[in-house]
């Protein structure tokens, strides 16, 4: 999308994912060969490829990447000024590492699906639909590419970029780490398991509420004044001649807040959907959007107009709706070519040696970096999770930031007793600043003029009326990445509304699907039941879209900045959570005819169907993900039950018309061993499944020897 010239090198007969409903649209503006690397002849082709080229992006285990002659050891021999990215399910090293990497796996391995549980009325883990491990770990390949040919302009020498679906799971646990930390230095002062409390009611600020007409509405306004201006536009303003709601939400009494939720709910059923948004919207300050399904988010008026949906014609689909960029650059935009190549369409492939390409005449280093953005200073001027977090990223990677907060600091600094801002606020320097006055305009002025960066989250309006819109800040520093990473985005018919967590949510339809399809909208009656229901669309729309959109932020300032340091340019670039968060559900956010529906989770939540799916066994749960005709072949030899030999079983079109039957077999064999011992036989026949239900994320980064 942003002008490299990439060639897709797919095995003979292409890349089995091709089949994917969103396939069309990741291959789009790529050049396609075909290479048997089983052979030396092919292996010839992709090495005669490599000498000419800045990146290599492999995604073999590492096993298989040394025996096709992918590995980074061969192909950085050929070319040292080359950036090589290896991007696994598990990572390059450990006794994980050569586990098969499908994002269910992983998720299951890595504990997400526990984070789910009490979702539903049954025990155990619950099946995690959005795909926030792809997503990361796409999102950190670049970041990691992009870092590391900044870093080649200086050290003349390219380097390995290594990132996993696994490591890619870390940002989506937001405090878990230090809690568990916490929990085991300080057993007396920290008794309680923090992951006990999965039934519990969501905070007031963040209720799901069903409307007169029977649809379900997503509150979010997590900051005290947004809820307060929802209460006033709910015209429940009345609450406050009651001394039990003084105060921020978070600190009234459990009968005080359990009334006011009902009363709410009850309030919300009042007018229609359409009614409330019309309020909500006019209002200006209250965060709120209907849950929908991903194919209805590509005709919100919003993410249309902030060109996250392009409308492309495409040979083999026709008429196609695509996911825009990941950012709007004001100097170096996307020039994005809808159209996806033909296995093998470029029967050979050159590119010139250039001066950028080339390895240096004695392979001498220019400059020593112990971090590929040493030198680079970004100012952050940005509250609560998603920017922060974005400029906490951009920080690890060697940069200097500097937080600049109001008087009091970051609001996220007083949630969750403060654990809640221990990844928001890490890799960074703070200081306090009155912005509205001049003393503290000249301070942020001087910070300006050396800084490479600056980054906020205010609405529109908000940096001019504080003296740092991009024309003030560009005045002072010409050549700066100014980033604005907004909610909803700069203008359009939404651009005033506040933004948070579960908007984007519920808005984009991972939500929906995590709480099990459209189905789970379905009106219910009497309050006890939409407490109830309420309670699990909540637990559905977890916390994954702000990690989702810090990805993207960070992702869009590094193309910037790799512009800035090899061209001298500075712009303006634009993020917004819901483009972000189109790009988390990225399997679905696409539209063309004859695309496959999204798939729905089984009854239960347990999996998209048999083989790949959530299994109770003799003792704990297992997640098997088994979509490929060899490991089917070894599934059913290790297992060796005779009703899996059945014929109705024997073609991949068969095991999908018999999906219920196969999956009723499978649940009756899974449970004659525990799932440890499931994990061992299968993956020894290389066969995924592994344990799901033995830690939570956060345990499992704590205790587990191969993180």
């Amino acid at each position: 999308d942003f002008g490299a010239d990439v060639v897709k090198v797919e095995r003979p007969g292409g890349d089995p994912y091709r089949r994917l409903a969103a396939a069309p649209m990741w291959l789009r503006g790529k050049r396609s060969i075909e290479a048997d690397l089983k052979t030396r002849l092919g292996q010839q082709t992709l090495h005669d490829l490599v000498a000419g080229a800045d990146v290599v992006l492999v995604s073999h285990r590492p096993e298989t990447a040394r025996r096709l002659q992918v590995d980074a050891e061969t192909l950085r021999a050929l070319n040292p000024r080359l950036v090589y990215c290896h991007l696994t399910g598990f990572g390059p090293r450990g006794p994980l590492a050569n586990y098969r990497g499908y994002e269910g796996v992983v998720a299951a391995k890595a504990g997400r699906m526990m984070t789910f549980a009490g979702q539903t009325d049954r025990d155990g883990p619950i099946f995690s639909y959005v795909q926030v491990g792809t997503h990361g770990a796409s999102q950190a390949a670049v970041q990691g590419i992009l870092a590391a040919l900044i870093a080649r302009e200086a050290t003349g020498e390219g380097q390995t970029v290594e990132t996993s679906l696994l490591q890619a799971m870390m940002p989506y646990d937001m405090g878990g780490i230090l809690i568990q930390q916490l929990m085991r230095r300080f057993p007396k002062l920290f008794p309680e398991d923090p992951w006990s409390a999965f039934g519990r009611m969501p905070t007031l600020q963040y209720q799901p509420v069903l409307t007169k007409d029977g649809r379900w509405l997503q509150l979010g306004n997590l900051v005290e004044h947004l809820f307060h201006a929802f209460l006033v536009a709910a015209d429940l303003s009345e609450v406050y001649v009651d001394e039990r709601y003084q105060g921020p939400p978070n600190q009234y009494a459990e009968d005080a807040r359990e009334e006011l939720r009902d009363r709410i709910l009850a309030k919300m059923q009042e007018r229609t959907l359409d009614e409330w948004m019309q309020a909500f919207i006019a209002d200006g300050n209250v965060a709120a959007e209907p849950y929908v399904t991903t194919q209805e988010a590509l005709s919100h008026p919003q993410i249309v107009h902030n060109g996250a949906v392009i409308e492309v014609d495409t040979p083999a689909h026709g008429a196609m709706k695509q996911i825009g960029p990941v950012g709007r650059l004001s100097q170096t935009p996307a020039s994005i070519r809808p159209v996806a190549p033909e296995v093998g369409e470029s029967r050979t492939v050159s590119w010139p040696v250039t001066a950028s390409s080339a390895p240096s005449a004695d392979g001498s280093l220019q400059r020593q970096l112990r971090h590929p953005l040493e030198g680079v200073t970004i100012l952050e001027f940005a509250t609560i999770i998603a920017t922060p977090y974005a400029c906490s990223i951009l920080g690890d990677l060697g940069a200097r930031v500097i937080k600049v907060e109001p008087i009091g600091g970051d609001p996220m600094r007083g949630m969750v007793n403060g654990v809640g801002a221990t990844k928001t606020t890490a890799s960074k320097e703070s200081i306090s600043v009155d912005m509205k006055s001049e003393e503290g305009r000249e301070v942020v002025r001087r910070l300006v003029e050396q800084a490479d960066a600056l980054i906020h989250n205010f609405r529109p309006g908000v940096p001019e009326r504080l003296g740092i819109g991009y024309e003030d800040v560009r005045a002072v520093r010409p050549d700066i990445v100014y980033v604005s990473a907004m909610g909803y985005g700069s203008d359009g018919p939404y651009a005033h509304r506040p933004n948070a967590h579960p908007i984007p949510g519920a808005a984009l339809g991972g939500a929906v699907m995590q709480a099990g399809g459209p189905s789970a909208l379905a009106p219910v009656e009497g309050i006890e039941a939409i407490r109830e229901r309420s309670r699990q669309l909540m637990r559905a729309n977890e916390v994954n879209p702000d990690p989702n959109t810090s990805l993207v932020i960070a992702t869009a300032t590094m193309l910037a900045l790799f512009a800035q340091r090899t061209r001298g340019l500075g712009q303006h670039v634009e993020c917004d959570m819901m483009t972000a968060n189109a790009y988390a559900n990225f399997d679905d956010f696409l539209a063309y005819e004859g695309k496959p529906e999204r798939p729905v989770p089984v009854p239960g939540l347990y999996g998209l169907g048999a083989l790949y799916r959530l299994y109770e066994t003799e003792q704990g749960w297992v997640f098997l993900a088994c979509p490929s005709e060899s490991e089917w072949r070894a599934l059913v030899r290790t297992v060796d039950e005779p009703r899996l030999r059945d014929d109705r079983f024997a073609t991949d079109v068969g095991r999908r018309d018999h999906d219920a039957e196969l999956a009723a077999i499978l649940s009756d064999v899974f449970c004659r061993r525990t799932a440890d011992d499931w994990e061992q036989l299968l993956t020894l026949a290389d066969v995924a499944c592994v344990r799901a239900d033995a830690a939570h994320p956060a345990q499992f980064f704590d205790r587990s020897q191969h993180m």
